[in-house]
């Protein structure tokens, strides 16, 4: 057994990309996609006319309209692909916006729902982790609708989105182990801060914990990670969704894999229950400085590829 398949075992795996040619050979349950995936597919020629063509076939309409419908497209192809479920994100310029993000996030399920996809069973709305993001994500899920909250990078963040009964959350793996070794510069040591002391999989490992203790029915799904390493030592964690690129390692590899987090022994914990209201929220974001500067990062990267996207459409359009 490769160790793609042994992780099957405990973990729903999820590819994490817009390139859906890629998803037959993986076979994932589940598929993410963001405003940077989906930039960069389109850049392919491969699946440059699907941009081309929703361009034409949507032309005079708001441009914000017709990127949407660029996402279903994509959305809707990887649907016939794989099993499960797919996520797509509401624009990130939106991210404190409530009503705003709200009202997107229902075109984005009206437009699924018009290509026949049952979007309650096969549809994440994915939102930024902000706090006007997740009031969006808990209205949303009041209608109905089933929510992924994305850039995910503090525990506030997490008890936040659980008490708000979203869907699944995606903490980001990679970015916080960016952050830490970035700050630590040379006294950063690789090896001593592997496997699960990575500091991205320990803030994985806490959340897990602390959600399967309190018995928040919220789904971890792992994100943005590195290397291989980091999947393993979260192996077990309700879902990972990973790179192609690191499919295939994982799928290469016959070496033993042990089972990381267990969802039945993080139950027996006894962690303090935590809540917060927009304040309490907001200073504890705050007083972390890696969150609070990734958080805000990573809304610029994805709104600035929004723009990137528009242009492109711009220019296919004249």
């Amino acid at each position: 057994m490769n160790q793609l398949d042994a992780l099957r075992q405990w973990t729903t795996v999820v590819a994490d990309t817009g390139d859906f040619k890629q998803l037959s050979i993986s076979k994932p349950q589940d598929a993410t996609t963001n405003p940077s995936l989906i930039l960069k597919a389109v850049q392919k020629p491969e699946y440059r006319p699907l941009l081309d063509e929703t361009v034409k076939k949507h032309a005079g309409k708001p441009l914000d309209e017709v990127i949407d419908r660029l996402l279903v497209r994509f959305g809707t192809e990887i649907l016939s692909i794989i099993p499960g479920r797919v996520s797509t994100e509401v624009d990130a310029r939106l991210s404190f916006d409530t009503a705003a993000t709200v009202a997107r996030g229902e075109r984005i399920v009206a437009l699924y729902k018009a290509e026949g996809i049952d979007t309650e069973k096969r549809l994440l709305i994915k939102v930024a982790s902000t706090w006007e993001g997740i009031e969006a994500a808990r209205l949303l899920e009041q209608k109905g609708i089933r929510t992924n909250l994305t850039l995910l990078f503090s525990f506030a963040q997490a008890v936040a989105c659980g008490a708000a009964g979203v869907q699944l959350i995606s903490p980001f793996v990679g970015r916080i182990y960016d952050w830490y070794k970035k700050s630590a510069g040379a006294k950063w040591d690789e090896a001593a801060s592997a496997g699960a002391n990575d500091p991205g999989v320990k803030s994985v490992r806490e959340i897990f914990n602390y959600y399967k203790q309190q018995g928040i029915k919220t789904e971890v799904m792992g994100a943005s990670f590195r290397n291989v390493g980091q999947i393993k030592a979260l192996a077990g964690c309700d879902l990972l969704t990973i790179s192609p690129e690191l499919l295939a390692e994982l799928a290469a590899s016959n070496e033993p894999l042990e089972h990381a987090l267990d969802a039945k022994t993080a139950a027996t914990g006894d962690a303090r229950k935590v809540s917060y209201d927009e304040a309490g929220f907001r200073f504890a974001l705050n007083e972390d400085a890696m969150a609070t500067e990734k958080l805000a990062e990573g809304i610029r990267a994805f709104a600035a590829d929004a723009v990137k996207l528009e242009k492109l459409m711009q220019e296919s359009g004249k």
